[in-house]
Formats: structure tokens, sequence, C-alpha cells
């Protein structure tokens, strides 16, 4: 199942391995953004991507507090517990930690359905996902980690360490296989000229601690008014409480720096990917900075509490939330020094090949009388 443009990007590879195999049966289904037009109608893409979508599970309300985002995920399970008793799944895989998945995993412990999860074990300390992640695990049969430092933690929760795998980040398949546009071809594809300095700039809402997003946006537009010759490319905050406000902020921000800047509600893999290949910095407090950015050799200034936890490599600057400090990331994210450290450093999230290693395992386990998990228990020293 899929619920938002950025994780569906990074399950594609995989939709492609099981769709591709005669021995496996491949449904999908798509919730959440993807059928929102305030989020720009993704479901289209996955259409036109050659994917046939299976069901289509309506769930977000209007707004997006944490009330509504609460009443989403009881829709959700509602519309999933439906879902699953008609496809009748023998496994569903799960991506990630937004309040979509939750509700998917919900129901599919309930109906029994075994779920494979990609992406546990992670910590995003500034985020409710965090808690979402972490409940989906102990959930889940089968784990795919992205980095070694995951599968430990993943064990340390109690999963038996034969149904965890490190393959790397699914991620960084898309990335080292996508085909990147030229710079001319770029602009005309999104309407919009790339200047001498560039920037792409994606910022979403701290949903966990007492932050101040209207502050934190506010902070980086400022940091930003330091670049006068930069030429930005903004994507769409998402669905979390918080969005609409940090969108809003950036709109009007667009009204007053006019042409050199532009906000996209959903780019698409060739675009985005294209986007990192072409700027000189990824600026904001997505994972996919620290996830994806670095298979490109381009610095990541990850901003704040969002991502806290999270691993690094050597290519992403963290800073404050703070107006200065994102200024003084900026500069060193810009300079000869730090461009020339990139090229030796390695990511923690692997190589490529992640897609294959899944698909391989989902279809060599045993299913049969499989939710009959037990503890499993480290041996540790209390501090």
């Amino acid at each position: 199942m899929t619920g938002s443009r950025a994780e569906y990007e990074l399950l594609r590879p995989l939709v492609r391995e099981v769709q591709s195999d005669p021995t496996l049966i491949c449904k999908l289904v798509v919730t959440g953004m993807h059928l929102s037009p305030e989020y720009g109608l993704t479901y289209k893409q996955i259409e036109a991507d050659g994917f046939r979508i299976d069901a289509k599970i309506e769930m977000l309300l209007s707004s997006n507090t944490e009330t509504s985002i609460t009443k989403s995920v009881g829709l959700g399970v509602f519309g999933f517990a439906s879902t699953y008793e008609k496809i009748k799944p023998d496994l569903v895989v799960l991506l990630g930690d937004r309040f979509e998945i939750l509700a998917a995993a919900q129901a599919a412990m309930f109906m029994k359905v075994p779920i494979a999860h990609i992406h546990g074990g992670e910590l995003t300390e500034g985020l409710v996902d965090d808690s979402i992640r972490h409940s989906i695990t102990k959930m889940a049969l089968l784990h795919f980690s992205a980095t070694e430092t995951y599968r430990k933690r993943i064990v340390q929760l109690g999963e038996d360490p034969r149904r965890v795998f490190n393959f790397g980040a699914i991620g960084v398949d898309n990335a080292l296989a996508s085909s990147l546009l030229s710079r001319k071809q770029f602009e005309k594809k999104i309407n919009f000229n790339l200047g001498q300095i560039n920037f792409l700039v994606t910022y979403h809402p701290v949903t966990l601690e007492e932050t101040d997003n209207k502050k934190g946006i506010k902070a980086l537009l400022s940091a930003l008014d330091h670049f006068p010759s930069s030429h930005i490319i903004f994507t769409r905050a998402n669905a979390d409480a918080g969005g609409k406000e940090i969108n809003l902020a950036i709109e009007s921000y667009l009204k007053k720096i006019g042409p050199r800047a532009i906000l996209l509600t959903s780019m698409g893999q060739e675009n985005y990917f294209s986007a990192i290949s072409l700027v000189d910095a990824v600026i904001g407090n997505s994972s996919s900075g620290i996830i994806e950015v670095p298979a490109f050799n381009k610095p990541t200034v990850n901003i704040g509490e969002r991502q806290r936890g999270r691993e690094m490599g050597a290519s992403v600057l963290s800073c404050k939330e703070q107006t200065a400090d994102i200024v003084k990331s900026i500069k060193v994210a810009l300079s000869g020094n730090f461009k020339n450290r990139l090229c030796q450093g390695d990511s923690p999230y692997g190589h490529g090949g992640v897609a294959t290693k899944i698909k391989n395992v989902l279809k060599r386990t045993h299913l049969k009388g499989a939710l009959m998990k037990k503890f499993y228990d480290v041996s540790f020293k209390y501090e």
C-alpha cells in the first residue's frame, strides 16, 4: 500500500520486482495524499507508471490538525478492513511511519494478515512517526532495515534476527537507476529557470515536540534571504499537522522574491532526482536529504529536530532551527572545501540492489503459522 508521493517513489522498484515475478501476485492499494487534490492527485502518476490500482481508500479529512489526523486513522482502519476482506492478501508490505501506514498495519494485525515492514528501527525523535514506526515493528513479521544500526535496534525491540534483514535503503535503488534530465530539459519541464546558485528546499512540520512550525519556516526563509542571487525550488510540505501553515508561508515568500523561486506540489522521481543533480545544496528536514541525496555527492543542510536520531553520512550538515545557524551551514555546504569532501564520504545506506533482495525474501518466506511470534530477548547490562 502507498499513502504519499515520497513513500511511493521508494516502493516503486519493489512493486516492479513483484509484478515481474510470475509466481507472485501484486495488489496495489492507494490512500492518503495520493487521493487529495491539494497534494496533486498523485495516484495519477501511479497509473501513468503503468500500475493498476486495485483499491482506493479515502481517509484524509480536509484539515490537518491533531484531531483530524486522529480521525483519519480511524477512517483508514475502517477502509483497510474492508479492502483486506475483499482482496484477501497473504502478506501486506508497508514502508515507513506515517499515520496512513499505522492504519494499514492495525487493520492487518487484527485481520491476521502478516506484515513486511520497510525502514523500521530508525529514530526521528522530533516526530510522532517514531512511535508509529516502532509500533509497526511489533506488528510486523518481516523487517527490512536501511542500515546495520537500525537492524540491531529492531532486534533490540524483541524481533527474531532471522526475520530482520539489512539490505540498505531502497531509495538508493531509485537514485542510482534514475535517468536524469539535462539542465535545459529540466528547466523546460518545470517551467523555471535555474540560476548561478540553486537550492532545493523541502521543509515538513515537526509533529511531536512543542515546536512552532511558523517560527521554524520563518527562520528558514529569513536564512534564504541571505543568498539573494540564489534560485530556489520549494516542494510542498506534507499532510501532517502544521503542513498548511508552512505552505502558506512559502506561497507568501514567493510573492515577495518573484521569479527566482517556485513551489511544486509533486515533482515526480525524474524531476526530483534531476533537481538534486543540478542544485548546489538540498535544504530542509526531509529524510530524503539524508538517505538519497548523498548518492548524488550533493550536500544536505538538515534543519532542526525532525530527523534527530537518524544515522547520517558526512555529506549532511545538521543545524538548529535558527536563521544564523542555517545561514552558516549553507555557506559551509557551498564552500569548495566541503564539496571536495563529498567525494570521499560513504553513506551508511548501502549501494542499491535492495528491491530484488526484498522480493526474494518475500518469495521464500513460509507464512503458515508465522503470526505466532516469540519475543527475542537481547542480553544486556543495565547502566
